[in-house]
């Protein structure tokens, strides 16, 4: 089998981050000999999760078992999730910010047995639904846990409690016309109705205000998505939520902001 060198696109702060957490567990569980040194399992996670490597290529590459790759990897997983900021946590940073931006992606999945909830009639694919909140530049805040792709991203937002949240610490929300009716402290753009088949100057000139400062949120969204793990997920969704999470954790690690 041939190999070559690879390259991760992530500073030595995470990659110590993480093996220290790792080293830590070990100790915790008086862990014995392990193929992988704490250093060695934290790299093959960064792989699997920024480089999206296959548990195949990693074990070809670690030279270890595909099994033992898989279970070093999602107990990397495991130990990051249990640091990742709920969003109460988040709410306490957010309440300071001027103002936030909501908005929901999908990532995708491979079909399942039950693929009906995971299907998002609006990007015509198989996904679970994420509700990512970023701020006044672009900068990732905080990710929603995981909802099958076909939760409407208002839903989504009212289940994690989102718009209560952001209401109750009085934090001005800007969100795309999927939140229309959210009320609180969210504001929308306006919709042409069937009362009002026309925007008045005025409001296209608001609606094109709102679209600038939405823009920025993208970048979250595109941050948060060089992940390339999330490019497709090939596992159970269920599991989805642990690793948007683990991700969560790695990215504040890496822009130095927020890191537990």
């Amino acid at each position: 089998m041939l190999s070559y060198p690879s390259t991760i696109s992530l500073s030595s702060r995470t990659l110590n981050h993480l093996a220290d957490r790792l080293r830590s567990h070990r100790r915790q569980r008086r862990s014995r000999w392990r193929r992988l040194d704490p250093g060695r399992q934290a790299l093959l996670a960064l792989a699997h999760l920024r480089n999206g490597d296959t548990y195949t290529r990693l074990a070809a590459g670690f030279n270890i078992g595909i099994a033992t790759a898989w279970r070093y990897v999602q107990e990397a997983i495991a130990l990051l999730r249990a640091v990742a900021d709920d969003l109460d946590t988040a709410m306490r940073r957010i309440r300071r910010l001027a103002y936030v931006i909501l908005d929901g992606t999908l990532i995708p999945i491979d079909r399942v047995a039950d693929q009906k909830p995971y299907y998002s009639g609006k990007h015509k694919s198989h996904g679970v639904n994420v509700q990512v909140i970023a701020d006044a530049v672009g900068r990732l805040v905080w990710v929603s846990p995981a909802l099958p792709g076909a939760t409407h991203d208002l839903t989504a937002a009212r289940t994690h409690g989102i718009i209560e949240a952001l209401t109750s610490v009085n934090v001005m929300t800007f969100a795309d016309k999927a939140y229309q009716g959210a009320r609180g402290s969210v504001r929308t753009p306006f919709k042409r109705r069937r009362f009002r088949p026309k925007l008045s100057r005025r409001q296209k000139t608001v609606n094109r205000a709102h679209a600038k400062i939405r823009a920025r949120g993208e970048r979250a969204i595109a941050t948060l998505k060089t992940w390339k793990v999330l490019a497709k997920l090939r596992c159970c969704p269920r599991r989805a939520t642990a690793i948007v999470q683990a991700i969560l954790v790695l990215h504040h690690v890496e822009t130095n902001r927020y890191a537990g």
